[in-house]
Parts: C-alpha cells; sequence; structure tokens
C-alpha cells in the first residue's frame, strides 16, 4: 500500500470522491500543512494554523497508479483558485498535493505543467507541491461525512 494527500478545498467531498475510485483501499480526513500541533477543525477554520483540510488516501499502486489519482484530483476541484473552492475561501481550502517519495513529487510536477499547458483551464493553475508533512486526522463526525449522510457529492 502506498499513501497519497491532497489538498482540494472542503475535505467532505473529496474525500467520497477518492474513497470510492478502484484500488483506493482507504481514505481519511484531516489536516496537514500548518503551525500548530494537534489541531481540531475550530483551530484551522481560524485561518491562523495554516494547515490544508487533505484527504490522506492509502492504494494499492498494482490497481490504481499515482498518475490516475493525480488525474481524479485535477479533475474534482478548480486548481486555479487561490485558497478558494466555490463559496468556501481561506488557506484551508488551498489546491495542494504532499507528496510521500521523490516519484510523487516529480510526477506531481510534471502532471501541474501538463495541465497547465494543456489549455484546460482558462487561468494559471495556483496548486502548491509540498512534501507531506505531520498529518493529523480529523474529528470522527468528519470522516467520510457524506456517505454518513446518504449524499454523494458537496458543491465541488
Amino acid at each position: 500500500m502506498e499513501k497519497a494527500t491532497f489538498g482540494a478545498g472542503c475535505f467532505w467531498g473529496v474525500e467520497e470522491t477518492f474513497r470510492n475510485v478502484q484500488g483506493v483501499i482507504k481514505t481519511s480526513v484531516g489536516y496537514m500543512g500548518g503551525n500548530l500541533g494537534h489541531p481540531t477543525y475550530k483551530d484551522v477554520c481560524t485561518d491562523h494554523t495554516g494547515h490544508a483540510e487533505v484527504v490522506q488516501v492509502e492504494y494499492d499502486p498494482s490497481k490504481v497508479a499515482y498518475s490516475d489519482l493525480l488525474k481524479v484530483f485535477w479533475e474534482k476541484h478548480d486548481p486555479t483558485t487561490l485558497n478558494r473552492q466555490g463559496p468556501d475561501y481561506g488557506t484551508q481550502y488551498r489546491s495542494v498535493i504532499f507528496f510521500h517519495s521523490p516519484e510523487q513529487e516529480a510526477a506531481a510536477r510534471k502532471s501541474k505543467a501538463e495541465m497547465d499547458a494543456s489549455g484546460h483551464f482558462r487561468r494559471p493553475i495556483v496548486t502548491a507541491i509540498e512534501p507531506a508533512a505531520e498529518y493529523w486526522i480529523a474529528e470522527d463526525y468528519h470522516q467520510q461525512y457524506l456517505a454518513k449522510r446518504g449524499i454523494s457529492h458537496c458543491h465541488i
């Protein structure tokens, strides 16, 4: 199993999207990239901790390639809006790929360059690509939030 971590706005819809990708074994939502240990949702929502809402994906690379996960990431949010997705704004909603290996970093940078050059988006991509930092799992009520409520998606 390998891990991939993505921030693409509100983690509820992003988690639901990745949870349904064949080859994904497990997903969880949490916080990464900030400066406060053991942050809570309330802390992160102050926009002062530096954390992004993220989905951590555990996947079987023999069943789904990291490049395929990157495709899902690009398709399921707007990577051209800085610190915002739809009605949600603040640094916790930023578009970010946290890489766990040099291979993931290279694949993410290549994928971003290809997407930027493709003309698929009318504006430049602002997605950050950063080394994975400490992952703080979010409160239990955030885990599989949409699935628990029988909802298949939110605004993403």
